[in-house]
């Protein structure tokens, strides 16, 4: 809002435009009311209406997700996703995204990303357990791109150390698409028992609405539209958008919600999160159908002479907003202030559907709740292939010549920043706090325990964060469908089976018809595959209008898939353990599949090319045999081969975390290219390692699941081979790959 206007005064169709509406927007809300909008309520429509909160581009693609399942208790429309896990108990997950205030302040645009998150899973009731976070930057020449990667993953630690929550795990990929606007996805997963959960509703006439955290202050105003838009050259001087976090006060105000919970007070709770005060109340007023009534000058000020609209729009962090019986006021007040928190009733739920807000007892803004939130108008924007499509998608690769030099090309490659080692980064996390992780960030998929106190067996949660930018980019649909298949990989890889899916659908502009067909062919691709692995979607997030300048980001549907194990203790990982072990790659190598491979990528600079087929049947069959495997303990290791294909997996298999070992293989065939054979990223492969006195047992079990093995080693020596087609130093391989991303902190 400029100097010039008050929040009192009548808004203007220039001011609409100026707070993101719409022409058609304005129109239609000025229509319905029948009466002009003030300031205070321009404000909160413009945020509500932003894509950010409203989902109007996505929503009707978004319907087609599969989101029921038979342990699904509670799927999109809430905070988070919850899905049961047996015995009384289920786990709360989502990921979301905050990718515009890390790309202006990158710690703290980072930083509250992972408190926002955090916030949307104990809001249900759930104790955070274990954090990810999946982080896209430009490229690594970018002289911005060192400091927004050195800064974003300071404030994700800084913030998730803080809280005493273990981050367990994430990916990192780099790309020039990413230079005007990276992409932080952060990811929370907590506990809750099955007949405690809260939702965000604002039920019962006559209960009283509750403030509870830290004060409102000036941060965060226009977050939610400044999400909602296209980058520029002034796009710096939001920094005032970005909002400011302190972790030792969501912890304790972590601690505080989940003991007033524990009281049976609270009929209903949501955190203040994107719109902040604005997004709680209208939200939770029309979920529950019912009216809400706001006294804003009660609330907690930080900053002086702080007017209604401010309060309204303020996104400061560490805030709940608490449904409380009316008769139990003071006992939730009193609990609040014992973990030094402000707490105060500035409300009570109402007869009708209208948010009526007051300012010293003067009635400033009274709107429906349904038409800010459900009644929000939805968009169809045309769709248009691009129109080098069907070039990209089946361009040959076969006319690409091999590389030269396979052991250069493999220490190359070991060492490029999207496939060396990620220590740097989780280096900064504290993964051990809390004793829950099983399997630490650097494998397929983190594990945490769930502990059963004196019981024979402790359950696992499995969780991974996958997206291939690239193939998604080429073609969006099978590019989503293959994100899934290999995160239901990584998951398989543990001794899991997937039982959740958080989605963060992260695009460019939708109201372009090119942006508009990449976002619904993801949505596509994602639903059919989905299905196919029968794993529901319970909850996501969308982030669109991501581009500078015109530039679009690469398609990127970031997938969060949770998985259960029923006995964490036989939880593997992906390195090998001892000298003789043996090796198998089960699942045959298409050495011609290298359309939208890493190496491409690298070595010739191509980006396009026929995706990976994508067999359902044995992808499923597949990690059923993996599971079935780890479950009789019959093999000591297990990586799936994703980017980088079998050189990359059969060298970081070898870079154990207690001790280095080399490893020869024998490809059963070394029929087609050579550097398709190594670098292929062909999809539904294993590469296990067994003790000597497993290998009969492992072979028939293969054997009977009607599956192969295509190539056969030992554990053991100086190099990393695949005979007959590249070897290398071991030491050497190691170097390179554990020093790829050291230029990038220096």
């Amino acid at each position: 809002m400029s100097e010039a206007k008050k929040w009192s005064d009548a808004a203007t169709l220039e001011d609409a435009l100026d707070h993101g509406l719409t022409a058609d927007e304005f129109k239609h809300l000025t229509d319905l009311l029948g009466r002009t909008l003030n300031m205070v309520e321009l404000g909160v429509c413009a945020a509500l209406y932003s894509e950010h909160c409203s989902y109007k581009s996505t929503k009707v693609h978004l319907r087609n997700l599969p989101t029921t399942g038979k342990r699904v208790i509670q799927g999109p429309g809430e905070n988070a996703g919850v899905v049961d896990i047996g015995d009384g108990q289920a786990v709360v997950f989502k990921v979301e995204s905050h990718n515009h205030p890390t790309f202006i302040e990158p710690y703290q645009g980072a930083a509250t990303g992972v408190g926002g998150i955090l916030r949307d899973v104990f809001t249900m009731g759930a104790r955070p357990l274990a954090c990810m976070n999946a982080l896209r930057f430009g490229a690594p020449d970018n002289p911005r791109t060192p400091y927004l990667l050195s800064r974003a993953v300071s404030g994700i630690g800084g913030y998730g150390n803080c809280m005493g929550i273990p981050t367990v795990g994430g990916e990192l990929f780099f790309h020039e698409s990413y230079n005007g606007n990276c992409l932080v996805n952060a990811f929370a997963l907590g506990l809750v028992q099955t007949d405690k959960i809260f939702l965000g509703r604002a039920a019962g006439i006559g209960n009283a609405i509750i403030y509870l955290g830290s004060k409102t202050g000036r941060d965060g105003i226009h977050g939610a539209t400044m999400a909602s838009e296209e980058f520029d050259d002034n796009s710096e001087e939001k920094r005032p958008t970005v909002q400011v976090g302190d972790p030792f006060t969501e912890k304790l105000l972590l601690e505080a919600c989940l003991e007033v919970m524990q009281t049976g007070a609270v009929v209903g709770i949501q955190d203040m999160g994107a719109a902040g005060m604005t997004s709680s109340t209208y939200e939770m007023a029309d979920r529950a159908g019912t009216g809400v009534r706001i006294h804003l000058d009660r609330i907690p000020q930080r900053e002086a002479n702080m007017n209604p609209y401010e309060i309204m729009l303020s996104e400061s962090q560490e805030r709940m907003l608490l449904v409380v019986e009316v008769g139990r006021v003071q006992e939730v007040l009193d609990l609040s202030h014992r973990w030094e928190l402000d707490a105060v009733q500035i409300g009570e739920v109402v007869e009708g559907k209208n948010v009526d807000l007051f300012w010293h007892g003067e009635l400033v803004s009274s709107l429906e709740a349904s038409l800010l939130t459900s009644s929000v108008p939805q968009y169809r924007w045309p769709e248009k292939a691009p129109t080098d499509f069907e070039q990209r998608s089946h361009f040959d690769t076969s006319t690409i010549p091999e590389a030269q030099d396979l052991n250069e090309t493999w220490l190359k490659m070991l060492g490029s920043v999207n496939l060396c080692s990620r220590f740097p980064v989780f280096n900064q996390y504290d993964s051990t706090v809390r004793s829950n992780t099983v399997v630490h960030p650097g494998g397929d998929a983190a594990v945490i325990r769930i502990k059963a106190g004196k019981a024979e067996r402790e359950k696992g949660v499995a969780m991974t964060l996958d997206c291939n930018s690239r193939y998604c980019s080429i073609d969006p649909r099978q590019g989503a469908a293959l994100t899934l298949a290999e995160a239901c990989r990584n998951i398989a890889a543990v001794g899991a089976f997937p039982i959740g899916i958080s989605d963060n659908l992260n695009f460019g502009n939708p109201e372009k018809p090119e942006g508009m067909w990449q976002i619904s062919e993801a949505i596509r691709g994602l639903s059919e595959a989905a299905r196919a692995f029968d794993v529901p979607v319970v909850s996501g997030n969308v982030s669109l209008y991501n581009e500078t300048k015109a530039k679009p980001i690469l398609p990127t549907p970031l997938l969060a898939v949770v998985g259960l194990i029923e006995d964490s203790a036989k939880c593997i990982g992906i390195h090998f353990k001892e000298d003789g072990d043996k090796v198998f790659l089960i699942g045959a190598t298409d050495a011609d599949e290298l359309g939208g491979s890493e190496y491409m990528a690298q070595y010739a600079g191509v980006e396009k090319g026929t995706l990976p087929e994508l067999n359902y049947d044995l992808e499923i069959k597949s990690a059923e045999l993996i599971r079935s495997l780890i479950d009789k303990g019959l093999i000591r290791s297990c990586h799936d081969l994703s980017s980088g294909g079998l050189a990359i997996a059969l060298a970081e298999s070898c870079f154990g975390v207690y001790g280095h070992r080399g490893a020869t293989l024998e490809l059963d065939t070394a029929a087609g290219r050579k550097d398709g054979l190594l670098f292929s990223e062909t999809g539904a492969r294993y590469l296990v390692s067994c003790s000597p006195s497993n290998e009969a047992k492992l072979l028939k079990a293969i054997a009977a699941a009607g599956l192969t093995v295509s190539a056969k080693g030992t554990v053991g020596g100086a190099a990393v081979e695949v005979k007959g087609i590249a070897k290398i130093d071991l030491g050497k391989g190691y170097t390179a790959w554990s020093q790829g991303l050291k230029p990038l902190f220096s």
